[in-house]
C-alpha cells in the first residue's frame, strides 16, 4: 500500500475517496526510562528509550491505518500527518496520532 503526506501520486489517479482512516497508539514511559532520560537533560545526549517508544508508537499507528485502509478496499493513503503527543499524569505517555484519506487509484 502507498503511504504518503502528499495529496497525490505522481503517475496515479484517486478514482475512489474510501474515507478518513486514523491510527493512534500511547505508549507508557516507566520509572526508569524517565530516570535515565532526566539524567540526559542534564548531561546532555540523546534518549535511546524514549527514541525506541516513539519508532514502536509510530509503527503500531502505521499499521493500523494501513489495516483500516485495507478494510476500506483502498490502494493507498494520502495526505498523511503525523502528530505527536505527551498526554497522562505528568506526561508520563507518548502518543502518536496519524489520519490520512484511503483512496483507490487507477
Amino acid at each position: 500500500m502507498i503511504i504518503t503526506t502528499t495529496n497525490s501520486i505522481e503517475g496515479k489517479t484517486v478514482s475512489q475517496y474510501c474515507g478518513v482512516v486514523i491510527g493512534e497508539a500511547i505508549m507508557g514511559a516507566n520509572v526508569f526510562k524517565d530516570l535515565f532520560a532526566s539524567i540526559r537533560d542534564v548531561v546532555g545526549g540523546r534518549s535511546g528509550s524514549y527514541e525506541a517508544e516513539l519508532t514502536k508508537a509510530r509503527r503500531i499507528a502505521f499499521e493500523e491505518i494501513e489495516r483500516e485502509a485495507s478494510m476500506l478496499g483502498a490502494d493507498a493513503i494520502i495526505g498523511v500527518d503525523l502528530d505527536y503527543e505527551v498526554v497522562g499524569q505528568n506526561g508520563s505517555m507518548l502518543m502518536v496520532s496519524i489520519s490520512g484519506t484511503a483512496v483507490k487509484l487507477n
